[in-house]
C-alpha cells in the first residue's frame, strides 16, 4: 500500500526496544508490526504514549505512522515509537524541534538492565547469608 510512496523516517530507542518509524501523508492510521495500534497495545497508556509526539505536535491526523519495532517488552516499545516518531516528525518539519525538545520527546532514555555480576545471583542480588 505504502510502497514508493515518499515518507519521512526516524528511528526510536529505548532499553533493548528499537522502532523503525515511517510517517506516510495520511489520515492518521497507526500501524505496529503489520497489526494495528489497538491490536497491538492492550493498554490505553501504551497507545498514549506512542501518540505523544503527533498529538503536542497537532499532526495526528496527517500522518499514517508505520512501525516497526523489535526487542524488549511493552513499555520499553512503546517508548521507542514514540522516540522514532518525534524523530521523524523533525525531518517533516525542523521548527518543531523546539516543542519536542520541551516535552523531552527527542531524549533517549540511557536507563538500561544493570548486568549481572559474578558471586551474585543478580545484578546485586547476594546469595542469602547464614551465620551458622
Amino acid at each position: 500500500m505504502y510502497d514508493k510512496k515518499p515518507f519521512f523516517y526516524g528511528t526510536g530507542r529505548r532499553k533493548h526496544s528499537v522502532a523503525r518509524v515511517r510517517l506516510y501523508q495520511g489520515t492518521g492510521n497507526f500501524t505496529i508490526n503489520d497489526r494495528s495500534i489497538d491490536e497491538y497495545f492492550g493498554l490505553e497508556t501504551l497507545k498514549l504514549i506512542a501518540r505523544q509526539p503527533l498529538a503536542l505536535t497537532e499532526t495526528a491526523d496527517k500522518f499514517d505512522v508505520v512501525v516497526k519495532v523489535a526487542g524488549g517488552g511493552v513499555t520499553g516499545q512503546a517508548g521507542a515509537i514514540r522516540h522514532g516518531v518525534a524523530r521523524a516528525l523533525l525531518e517533516f518539519n525542523a521548527e518543531l524541534r523546539g516543542e519536542l525538545k520541551k516535552a523531552g520527546f527527542l531524549t533517549r532514555d540511557p536507563r538500561m538492565k544493570e548486568r549481572k555480576k559474578y558471586g551474585l545471583k543478580a545484578a546485586r542480588r547476594a546469595p542469602q547469608f547464614s551465620k551458622r
